[in-house]
């Protein structure tokens, strides 16, 4: 008798408690399981996190965790290619007053292109898994009298954890290749299933920074960037000689160069007699300008634009009715989209603070990831 081979799967494992219990789930289903490390570009001198992925710490850890389970695990050096995708964009976006989210572009261009491409080659696997916690729906739908089979990104069962937002860019012929096995588990669950199954991450704590920025945002874009120091403004009335109200700049303070502010933000602009919000940047002068009613401001807006738009399951047809997110665990607001030629541009029913350059609109029906584009 023919014993049937075994699915082949390569899982991402970082040295944290939701990769290893991937791991150790797929493990116990009977797949055959390869455990891979992905070595990035980190600079010398940042002061980082105690569970900073990629670290020597932490990969131990996933050793240690593979050896328990019984899986070879195989280190995958991505240094030069994450230095030029992510880290050089990251740093060329905030030099443009943007505000990027260096994840989206991870899982993008690192772990869902070139990781799975070497997964599907080199490794000659059948599917690529990673601890992002989002469920794969797999679908089969009639057209021209074929059946097509539909791969749909929903929210995972943990909403508090839900990484959806960070997936939008993911397409179909890289969904069929892709496993998330802790899409239908709560966090707490997974801790346990740690502890089940004896690895030494059950309680390692998660990592809260941007990998390779370390504990200090500003000191990471200090170092990178060409600052130009300017004048920290508010716009203030004053009875005007001809009558009713005079408009002019009253100087508050200096900022350390306008790269580092974003829209909306409250904390680090060390002024007095706050709380004062950044309002807008003004790249011609170089001032940055601040408010204290953030009511009355560029702050709140009920529209956006966006670009690099990236659909999930096909284009929908327009003026799309639908929800979305313009942040990671920001509130999921209803919202009309409309498409002129590569733009599209969102009215929300609702005002929505801070809306960033940069970072990136993600839209739902419920749960459902319908597809998402980079705010202009």
């Amino acid at each position: 008798m023919i014993k049937k081979k075994k699915i082949k799967v390569v899982v991402a494992m970082s040295g944290g408690v939701d990769s290893a219990v991937a791991a150790a789930l797929l493990k116990k289903q009977g797949y055959e399981v390869i455990g891979v490390f992905m070595q990035f570009w980190f600079p010398t001198g940042v002061i980082y996190g105690e569970n900073r992925c990629c670290s020597l710490e932490s990969f131990n850890l996933a050793k240690e965790t593979a050896d328990i389970l019984g899986l070879k695990i195989h280190k995958l050096n991505f240094g030069r290619q994450f230095k030029e995708k992510i880290v050089d964009e990251f740093l060329s976006d905030y030099a443009q007053f943007q505000t990027p989210n260096p994840c989206v572009a991870c899982n993008k261009f690192i772990k869902f292109d070139l990781l799975l491409k070497n997964v599907l080659t080199v490794f000659e696997a059948d599917y690529l898994a990673t601890g992002h916690y989002v469920i794969v729906k797999k679908t089969r739908k009639q057209e021209n009298k074929k059946t097509k089979i539909q791969y749909n990104l929903l929210k995972a069962k943990d909403k508090n954890k839900d990484q959806s937002y960070f997936l939008y860019n993911l397409r179909q012929d890289q969904l069929k290749h892709l496993l998330f096995p802790l899409g239908k588990y709560r966090k707490e669950e997974v801790r346990q299933l740690a502890k089940k199954f004896k690895l030494p991450v059950a309680n390692r704590a998660d990592s809260q920074e941007i990998c390779f920025v370390g504990h200090n945002h500003y000191d990471f874009l200090k170092r990178y960037l060409k600052l130009k120091p300017g004048k920290i403004v508010a716009l203030k009335k004053s009875p005007s000689v001809q009558g009713g109200d005079e408009e002019r700049w009253e100087v508050l303070g200096q900022h350390q160069g306008l790269p580092l502010y974003t829209i909306g933000q409250r904390s680090g602009l060390g002024l007095s007699g706050g709380p004062w919000y950044v309002a807008s940047l003004n790249k011609n002068k170089n001032l940055l300008i601040v408010t204290q009613d953030q009511n009355k401001s560029k702050i709140f807006s009920k529209s956006l634009k966006c670009y690099k738009i990236s659909w999930v399951s096909g284009e929908p047809k327009f003026p799309l009715k639908c929800q979305a997110q313009i942040r990671y665990r920001g509130q999921v607001e209803k919202c009309l989209v409309r498409k002129k030629n590569n733009i599209l541009t969102v009215e929300f029913s609702k005002f929505q603070r801070a809306i960033a350059p940069g970072q990136s609109v993600v839209f739902y029906a419920g749960d459902e990831v319908l597809g998402g584009g980079v705010i202009i």
